[in-house]
């Protein structure tokens, strides 16, 4: 089992930035897979972002250019740095982890960190 913590969430003004953080604990050495997703109310979930555990990372349309996805190893923490926010960025943020990388899959996932954007 993986246990998984966002946090970093809140208000922004248009065009600023914020950093999402998600903590795992538990069997972290399970995971290969990690993401960034979001849902809005009355959307559907979109992926945003996935690192891999060779280091590769994948971006959707919305996110290239504007959110970039890191980890550091030493603190089990996966973050999201979105800059450029726009007011279409408000959503829940979630964090996912999985030892297969199929996002339609991910078995564990986080609580969420709610993010609003101002215009």
């Amino acid at each position: 089992q993986v246990q998984l913590m966002e946090s970093g969430g809140g208000s922004a003004h248009s065009g600023g930035s914020l950093r999402l953080s998600c903590v795992a604990s538990g069997n972290t050495r399970s995971i290969y897979c990690k993401g960034w997703f979001r849902q809005a109310p009355g959307k559907e979930r979109e992926e945003l972002a996935l690192l891999d555990g060779d280091g590769t990372t994948s971006y959707s349309d919305s996110a290239k250019g504007r959110f970039t996805i890191s980890q550091d190893n030493t603190k089990n923490t996966l973050y999201l740095q979105m800059n450029s926010l726009k007011p279409e960025d408000a959503a829940m943020y979630y964090c996912a982890v999985d030892p297969v990388c199929v996002p339609e899959f991910f078995r564990y996932w986080g609580q969420g960190t709610q993010v609003s954007v101002s215009s």
